[in-house]
């Protein structure tokens, strides 16, 4: 390795190599140029060095290391981030925690495991398979997102209607807050005496520092699934039924919807066999005891009739159940053979707003002469709307942004918010005003500089004040490199 590194950076980049060893420190330019964008690629900034710890004690040893010399830095986990949560706005260490990634321990009888940040979602859920037992947040991207990023950014998933987001499945934490400290917030007990730390940290986007163990609560498999698709002529009919179903008094366990650019996609990757000429399709899935199971897939069937569906398929067999959330999990993966670029916004509407939202989001992708898919979890109301462009076109990238931004306004008019799960990361600062008072900013902030006194730990993220020193979108109008999505 070359640690081609400024002069400024050398003896710092020494004592890292000196902690960490020379396979976990790179420096040179070509070698940090992975790690210049997480899955936001229209802003982009290089890390002065990246480190892969390898355990707590060496990420608090890097952290020492970085208020020593007195430099940013930021986590990163898989990189999957929408937002630009890990993106190194002020230059610094990346300590990336890919290499802590051990399940340390899976305790069935209290119901709960134990795992290192760089742990794969779903690397827990298959190691856990034949025990009766789950981990519940399942994000789209569970194939290659971790936990420590799942805890960053609070995520949730298809199943969030029924189950919740992370911090409803997240028992404790060992962090190292920005001084370097190791401390302990909450455990494998239940309702920990105290203030709800956890939950305080959960969501901080590592703004309160890096997480480097966790226990999560695991969750008791589902007796029995009954999974269906609804295919409806027009996107209208879909969000209507959606309404009908949650109206009914009925929970289902997951309700996606898919529009007609999104299923074609799809159908095109892995040959389901979506009607191509469906204007929406919902997936819906219910579970629980088997009694009383089948009596509630009739009546779910029976309302998206009602709607307008023209048909409803059950899925005959597990393999057909898997394969329809396989076709749902990787319908991002299916958008390359779209474009060669996407945008992918994060909005929360209340569910009877969702067909205004979508017409709303129609309507932009006209006005700007943008392509625009829906694929979003609309049980509760987070739309995903996916936005089609090059970003090697300067100009495109440019109405890419005015139209993201347009509809994540519409989405706090309608009474929603710009996130659900994505975070707030770099994308998203310029809205915390429209969304909060001055005073709510205030106490946030406030409660920032407690964990985070000198700003060092994720600088320019979330918020608009001392936290976020009032970033903006710092490469907008520099679209950088065709990103291989």
């Amino acid at each position: 390795m070359t640690t081609a590194a400024l002069p400024t950076q050398t003896d710092l980049v020494s004592r890292l190599l000196a902690v960490l060893g020379e396979d976990a420190v790179l420096a040179s330019a070509d070698e940090r140029l992975v790690y210049e964008c997480d899955g936001y690629v229209v802003e982009k900034r290089m890390p002065d060095v990246v480190v892969f710890p390898a355990n707590t004690q060496q990420v608090a040893e890097v952290v020492k290391l970085c208020n020593e010399f007195q430099v940013p830095f930021v986590p990163r986990g898989a990189g999957t981030s929408l937002a630009g949560g890990t993106l190194p706005v002020g230059g610094g260490v990346m300590i990336c925690t890919t290499r802590m990634r051990e399940i340390l321990e899976i305790n069935l009888r209290d119901r709960y495991a134990v795992v290192q940040p760089g742990t794969v979602n779903v690397h827990l859920t298959q190691k856990l398979k034949g025990t009766g037992f789950h981990f519940a947040p399942d994000p789209s991207s569970q194939g290659a997102c971790t936990i420590g990023g799942n805890v960053a950014t609070n995520s949730g998933g298809p199943h969030t209607l029924k189950y919740g987001v992370t911090v409803n499945h997240v028992l404790g934490l060992e962090v190292v807050l920005p001084s370097g400290e190791i401390a302990i917030l909450g455990g494998p007990c239940e309702d920990s005496p105290g203030y709800d730390l956890t939950g305080l940290f959960v969501g901080s986007e590592g703004t309160f520092g890096i997480c480097t163990k966790i226990w999560v609560r695991l969750t008791r498999d589902p007796v029995a699934y009954r999974t269906m698709l609804g295919i409806f002529e027009t996107v209208s009919q879909a969000t209507e039924a959606i309404s009908g179903i949650i109206g009914a008094g009925i929970i289902p366990a997951a309700l996606e919807m898919m529009d007609q650019g999104i299923v074609g996609a799809v159908e095109a990757a892995f040959h389901f066999g979506f009607p191509l000429d469906a204007g929406a399709v919902l997936l819906i899935e219910v579970d629980g005891l088997e009694a009383g199971l089948d009596a509630e897939a009739e009546r779910i069937a029976s309302i998206c009739m009602e709607h307008g569906a023209r048909e409803v398929r059950r899925a005959n067999s597990p393999q057909e159940r898997q394969l329809l959330w396989k076709c749902r999990k990787q319908a991002f993966g299916a958008i390359g053979r779209l474009a060669p670029s996407f945008c992918t916004q994060d909005g929360v509407v209340p569910r009877t707003k969702l067909p205004e939202i979508l017409t709303f989001i129609q309507e932009t992708g006209v006005r700007h002469g943008l392509r625009i898919v829906n694929v979003f979890h609309a049980g509760d109301g987070n739309i995903h709307p996916i936005l089609l462009f090059d970003e090697r076109d300067a100009d495109q990238v440019r109405r890419v942004i005015l139209a993201g931004d347009e509809i994540l306004t519409k989405c706090i008019e309608l009474g929603g918010s710009v996130t659900g799960e994505h975070g707030i990361g770099v994308e998203k600062i310029s809205f915390m005003d429209k969304l909060f008072t001055p005073t709510d900013l205030a106490v946030m902030a406030d409660v920032h500089h407690v964990f985070n006194p000198d700003g060092r730990c994720s600088p320019q993220k979330m918020l608009p004040t001392s936290a976020g020193c009032g970033a903006e979108h710092i490469h907008r109008s520099k679209p950088g490199r065709r990103a291989a999505l």
